[in-house]
């Protein structure tokens, strides 16, 4: 018996992307044309900026440019935030937060850390301002999800081995529980040569695949925590789920849903 993600699929695939500029929509068309689902970290003080190059979407446009996709936190001035005293760190946090949940309507409870930068404080900092999970840059080449949400280690970024990682995850080993595949960036790296063709090749290469899970970054958190949440009788025959996700097993019976505040007898080992 072991858990699977929702519908039975074996693994998972998310991106993550970082700043919020313009590039985002070309990356979510990508994104959108191959049934995959990206979170895209913004810094709500830089909304309609323009500055050099730089180019960063309009407040006004973020329900439409973001539809079907995540918005989280990176912080409202991306600023470093181990650097800064506490105050300033939950106001970081906290107004990019609120202001990025008015734009768009509903919680914004995920987050990256600006400059890949954090420390103890910065994550309790994060957690009680009801902050999920957050992300960090330190690529583990790897498919294992997180032990500590708040410290999430991505498997690679973009320019980081990436259709080879992606040959791997196809096939990944039987010994990974819930594999997830990782995937972060800047859509500017894409966007200022615009040569968007490593995407493309990726995208085409992972698309339509049936035991896949194409999620935002806060579905799988959310889901991975209820499965850890899950509370099993003695013998690890019977489960019973205490959240209010319904939780998926492979089981020599078959697949077995366990839907929120049921108890159920799961089978042999």
């Amino acid at each position: 018996m072991r858990f699977v993600y929702p519908q039975g699929k074996r693994k998972a695939l998310t991106f993550s992307y970082d700043d919020g500029q313009v590039f985002d929509k070309r990356l979510i068309e990508i994104l959108n044309a191959h049934g995959m689902k990206g979170t895209f970290h913004l810094n709500s003080g830089n909304l309609g900026l323009k500055r050099g190059r730089d180019r960063y979407v309009e407040a006004g446009e973020l329900k439409q440019i973001y539809a079907g996709h995540e918005v989280a936190c990176h912080g409202v001035q991306h600023r470093s935030l181990p650097g800064l005293t506490r105050q300033q760190a939950v106001l970081e946090i906290q107004e990019d937060r609120k202001t990025l949940e008015q734009l768009m309507g509903g919680l914004v409870q995920g987050m990256s850390y600006a400059f890949g930068n954090y420390d103890e404080t910065t994550k309790e900092i994060a957690e009680s301002l009801g902050i999920l999970y957050s992300r960090t840059v330190e690529d583990t080449c790897k498919f294992f999800p997180p032990a500590d949400f708040l410290e999430w280690h991505p498997t690679c970024h973009h320019n980081n081995r990436l259709l080879e990682l992606g040959d791997q995850f196809l096939n990944v080993p039987g010994f990974y529980e819930l594999p997830v595949m990782y995937v972060w960036g800047h859509s500017f790296e894409f966007g200022w040569s615009d040569d968007w063709g490593l995407l493309e090749a990726f995208t085409d290469k992972m698309a339509g695949k049936d035991d896949i899970w194409y999620a935002a970054n806060v579905e799988i958190c959310r889901y991975i925590r209820a499965v850890r949440a899950q509370e099993f009788s003695a013998d690890g025959l019977t489960v019973h789920n205490p959240t209010a996700v319904c939780v998926w097993m492979s089981t020599g019976e078959g697949l077995v849903q366990i839907k929120p505040g049921e108890t159920r007898f799961i089978g042999e080992h």
